[in-house]
């Protein structure tokens, strides 16, 4: 298997294990406010990480880029707080569609600071997915409600996250970013918590426990993806997560997806599946030669 393919491969199972994690922080959220369901997400995390740290004798924390690392926590972590905190108040299929900005973002971003060359299949792919958002949100029906605005925050947030993430692969493992994201993420929202603590009750600590685990994979996974492929090329594919994220909304928070919602979800799908063979069909050309193919 080539790596552009592996990485597609790789993009769809995270985009379901990210889903899953969102899904699952919905749920805890329930009986347990934003600031305690962040920490639980990621010191439990951190315990799952723990033994191979150990193994390791810490030199897993090896790294020439410790503020950088420091650095993607602290944005890391507002980027957490506003994105949970939006989906206890709308509806987890509007937070999934609102996230698909993030590409857009990432890409711009990528561009600029990453220099990468966006090929014209790649926007689009882009456009494709962005059309398919607009007919599932129809401007001027959505209210800019403060769970929106976070959303939006969080999105732009997070791309700014991810174009660092890409800069560290080139040094450090994915397993050192994800030691790195827990270990700081978990002492930065230890101290917020502090004053907003809520006692979990089982439920929702078995939600939170099983969004760890979720959580944990889809980052190992996306680390090693950004280590392999461009960021610009790994972004019209998070449009595929919207099917996902609509398949639980409806038979787990019996939020019911109407018409323009599933035309949407078709059109984007009909962009991942262009990018998906433009990229297998390039792959070979691509890697031996690392030339810039624009088409």
């Amino acid at each position: 298997m080539n790596k552009n393919t592996f990485a597609i491969l790789l993009i769809f199972l995270s985009i379901f294990f990210g889903t899953s994690m969102g899904t699952l922080m919905k749920l805890a959220q329930n009986d347990l406010n934003v600031y305690t369901a962040g920490f639980f997400r990621f010191f439990l995390g951190f315990l799952l990480v723990f033994p191979y740290i150990l193994k390791t004798k810490f030199s897993v924390y090896n790294t020439p880029n410790f503020k950088i690392h420091l650095i993607r926590s602290c944005l890391n972590l507002p980027a957490m707080l506003l994105g949970f905190a939006a989906l206890a108040m709308i509806p987890f299929e509007k937070v999934s569609a609102l996230h698909f900005v993030v590409p857009f973002f990432v890409t711009i971003l990528a561009v600029i600071f990453l220099k990468e060359k966006i090929k014209i299949y790649r926007i689009g792919a882009l456009i494709v997915g962005f059309i398919g958002m607009l007919v599932i949100l129809r401007p001027g029906i959505i209210d800019i409600s403060i769970g929106i605005q976070m959303t939006l925050l969080s999105s732009f947030i997070w791309a700014v996250v991810i174009i660092i993430t890409k800069k560290l692969t080139k040094d450090d493992s994915g397993i050192t970013i994800l030691t790195y994201q827990y270990t700081f993420m978990t002492i930065l929202s230890f101290f917020i918590v502090i004053f907003f603590w809520q006692t979990p009750s089982l439920i929702s600590f078995i939600y939170i426990f099983m969004a760890a685990i979720s959580g944990s994979i889809f980052h190992i996974i996306i680390n090693h993806v950004y280590k392999l492929v461009d960021v610009s090329m790994t972004q019209p594919f998070s449009f595929a997560g919207l099917i996902l994220a609509s398949f639980y909304g409806y038979f787990i928070f019996d939020e019911k997806p109407d018409f323009y919602t599933w035309v949407g979800a078709v059109i984007i799908f009909l962009g991942v599946i262009i990018i998906t063979i433009r990229e297998i069909k390039l792959n070979k050309d691509l890697v031996r030669s690392k030339l810039s193919i624009n088409t």
